[in-house]
């Protein structure tokens, strides 16, 4: 069982003993010191809430609810959410935060707080440091029987979210609607199940095959939309003759596609076809993370704009593109984050975008791809003996390999010719992850092996 506190928000198992995992305890000292942060440094009176479908959710949302109400908040609830839905919630009704209850990607024993601020994006490290420190020094003070918040709630916010996408000017609701597609989604048995439905209905699709289609938290698989987990799904798009499957993660900031004929599109290239198809509308800059695949770079210096490389995370990528007037951005994983409709990883505008790319070019999801430069990327990790510091790992490997292009914003980054590999420490776990790319499957593979060897040379001497 396990409960983390970090800059990135307050996650872990559901059950057991306080200060050991999410409990209900825990769960209102870290709503009470976000919503003393909201009172005190941003002045704030509204907080919008919205959870994905975890068996947890409800009890977790009304511990959170009126935990904040108590605190003097007036609180937004949308219920059944999207993590970029409760996002949009906050700019659009001029919110001082939000607060998503969600664990993403992990496993339905899992739950989460993560904290937005008064622009609908993630709260900043040194922002979540002071949250982490009221937590900590229970700094914090509940209102008095005259002060405490008002509750509402909106349970159409998903809607108002759509309405929003379909205001795009890429978004070609005409296009797509005239191609008759056929399309799979695996739901997970979270919000996508809701919200991705509900979306392809105003895109004109009206052939959707479901599966894991019911909000109600037990997961059918591993809800990672990973190539390993949607062998359900590929088998789905196979047998129904479908057009594309679509995948999202619980809360649906992730996103990934499945070919016509059953194969993975794959997630690094959820966001290359995205940003293939605004850049070809519009010239501008780009951001991806430092892990993430260099056909992004390659397709935005083939349009004539500039490509970046952020240190992984969704705050560091949108704080980047902020930097580089970034037109598009986001992350290896199969996050979209396009500005024009807010800064954040948003499934239901990638997949809106990506089927007006499908539409407008008259190509198959397997001939888009081939479009593309083709790169693999090999990602795997390395557990460090107890006698291995991980930072004086990579200082050691940073100085075998100077003779190479090395970045160091987020760990160490080698790039070589047509290769490049990055080496990360974690945060949480005494690990390396290291991440490989080539335009052979080989090669990237080898590389990855090179990398381990040293790391057991270094441990050795």
């Amino acid at each position: 069982m396990t409960l983390i506190k970090s800059i990135s928000g307050f996650r872990g198992t559901i059950g057991g003993k306080p200060e050991e995992n999410l409990t209900p305890i825990d769960i209102v000292k870290f709503a009470s010191a976000y919503g003393w942060w909201i009172k005190q440094t941003m002045g704030g009176k509204l907080v919008v809430v919205g959870r994905d479908a975890r068996i947890s959710g409800k009890i977790v949302s009304d511990l959170v609810c009126s935990t904040l109400l108590s605190i003097g908040i007036d609180v937004l609830d949308l219920g059944l959410s999207t993590t970029p839905t409760v996002e949009m919630a906050v700019k659009l009704e001029n919110a001082d935060g939000g607060i998503i209850l969600t664990a993403s990607h992990n496993p339905k024993q899992w739950n989460a707080l993560k904290l937005l601020n008064n622009k609908g994006e993630f709260i900043s490290a040194e922002e979540a440091q002071t949250v982490l420190n009221f937590v900590e020094e229970i700094a914090f003070e509940y209102a008095d029987i005259n002060a405490l918040g008002k509750y509402s709630q909106n349970a159409h916010y998903i809607e108002k979210h759509i309405d929003e996408i379909l205001k795009l000017s890429l978004v070609n609701v005409e296009a797509i609607k005239e191609k008759n597609y056929r399309i799979a989604v695996d739901g997970v048995n979270s919000t996508g199940a809701i919200a991705v439905p509900m979306l392809l209905k105003r895109l004109g699709v009206e052939t959707i095959f479901e599966i894991n289609n019911e909000p109600n938290g037990n997961f059918a698989h591993n809800p990672e939309p990973l190539p390993e987990n949607l062998s359900q799904l590929s088998a789905l798009v196979k047998t129904e003759k479908a057009n594309l499957g679509i995948s999202v993660d619980p809360d649906v900031d992730r996103l990934a596609f499945v070919c016509e004929d059953g194969e993975m599109f794959g997630e690094e290239y959820t966001l290359v076809a995205v940003a293939d198809y605004v850049l070809k509308n519009k010239i501008g800059n780009t951001v991806s993370n430092l892990s993430s695949t260099r056909a992004l770079q390659d397709l935005t210096l083939k349009y004539g704009g500039e490509y970046n490389a952020s240190a992984v995370g969704e705050v560091n990528v949108v704080e980047l593109m902020k930097k580089t007037n970034a037109i598009i951005g986001g992350e290896g994983n199969g996050g979209i984050i396009y500005p024009e409709l807010h800064y954040g990883r948003d499934a239901l505008a990638g997949i809106a975008l990506f089927l007006s790319h499908l539409a407008t070019s008259n190509k198959t999801a397997v001939a888009l791809k081939m479009t593309f430069p083709y790169y693999v990327i090999s990602k795997n990790k390395v557990d460090l003996p107890s006698n291995l510091n991980a930072d004086e790992v990579l200082e050691i490997i940073k100085e075998k390999y100077k003779k190479f292009k090395i970045n160091t914003v987020d760990g160490v980054k080698i790039e070589f010719d047509d290769e490049w590999i990055h080496l990360r420490k974690s945060n949480t776990e005494p690990i390396i992850r290291i991440y490989a790319e080539s335009k052979s499957e080989n090669t990237a593979r080898n590389l990855t092996m090179k990398i381990i060897k040293d790391i057991g040379e270094i441990a050795n001497s």
